[in-house]
């Protein structure tokens, strides 16, 4: 039987991680692409 590792109120941690991975952009590369965005439309003549 595998054990799996919970907080003590009950959230498998690791499901989150799994989730979380597969959610999309972090914080930090969301923030990077727009500003790559706004970069390329302020170098359109």
């Amino acid at each position: 039987m595998s054990t799996k590792n919970k907080t003590i109120s009950g959230t498998d941690i690791e499901e989150v991680k799994r989730l979380n991975s597969k959610s999309g952009l972090t914080y930090n590369e969301a923030k990077a692409a727009l500003a790559s965005q706004k970069q390329m439309k302020q170098q359109k003549p």
